[in-house]
């Protein structure tokens, strides 16, 4: 049954095939300079009306991941860029994306995960992934650990911030349940996995440091470090009613993340780099557990 016919308005809808689009976007299902399906076969595929599609489009063109123009399709701008900041890095991972390196490190008997966000989206989507990689028996880790820093809602944010004061509380509550959804979905994916013994442990840690994330941070497996700042713009926020809100906001997904590995010489720029943002994370994790 179409999901827009069940009574939901079309907003669960709208954020499905929104964040599906951004994740294939980010990983390069879609690469960069490719068009998009048609407004008509995406609304197919989704199960979803065409207004839908286009109001999906239309906030994926606000945020910058696509032209659209009529009669010639939605065109993608671009992807989770990745740049190497050693030549280890640069050999393994020229040009790839974050998802990558996160089956990677699922591929690992071992998985530990360090995540200091604005929301948990992006690393949201990954998980999804890597869990329907799991019950197809492609990758069995034993353990999977995730520690993830966020800011409390109580925390007022520089952004987003609506250029109109009237539309503030609309935008601060987009950014709530943006963060609530994903958190709630990768605490949801991790548990299931473990109730039905594909992972026998699994441990979720999410904890609220009172700072405004200015770049984001992903240490994996202690031996790689993606790290970005995020991308401050002035955009329309499309909200799922449709609405759009003028306001300055940042862009995660998309942003530029510079890639960092732990080599055997500790003295070298990727090393350096990576032991720091390890024990930068390490001590605000400690002080905010005392």
């Amino acid at each position: 049954m179409n999901e827009e016919r069940t009574g939901d308005g079309g907003g669960r809808a709208f954020r499905r095939v929104s964040e599906e689009l951004r994740s294939r976007m980010a990983d390069g299902t879609y690469p960069r300079r490719s068009f998009l399906p048609s407004q008509r076969d995406l609304a197919e595929e989704f199960g979803v009306s065409r207004d839908t599609v286009q109001r999906v489009l239309r906030e994926l063109s606000n945020e910058g991941w696509i032209e659209s123009r009529q009669g010639s399709g939605s065109r993608v701008l671009k992807n989770q860029r990745i740049q190497s900041s050693s030549a280890k890095a640069t050999r393994s991972h020229r040009g790839v994306s974050l998802a990558p390196l996160i089956s990677e490190a699922f591929e690992q008997p071992e998985v530990t995960l360090d995540v200091y966000t604005l929301t948990s989206e992006s690393l949201d989507a990954h998980i999804r992934l890597q869990a329907e990689r799991i019950r197809g028996g492609f990758i069995r880790p034993r353990r999977i650990a995730l520690r993830m820093l966020l800011p409390p809602t109580s925390l007022p944010l520089p952004y987003p911030r609506a250029m109109d004061d009237k539309d503030a509380d609309l935008l601060r509550n987009r950014l709530h349940a943006i963060t609530r959804r994903h958190t709630g979905s990768l605490r949801g994916v991790l548990a299931e996995l473990r109730a039905e013994n594909l992972v026998p442990d699994v441990d979720v840690q999410i904890r609220h440091t009172p700072l405004t994330p200015a770049f984001k941070l992903y240490v994996i497996n202690e031996a790689e470090v993606l790290f970005g700042p995020y991308e401050v713009t002035e955009r329309p926020v499309v909200l799922e009613s449709g609405e759009e809100i003028r306001a300055l906001d940042v862009l995660g997904l998309g942003a530029t993340l510079t890639h960092h590995v732990r080599d055997a010489d500790p003295d070298s720029p990727g090393s350096v780099f990576a032991t720091s943002m390890q024990a930068w994370f390490d001590s605000v994790w400690t002080l905010l557990s005392e």
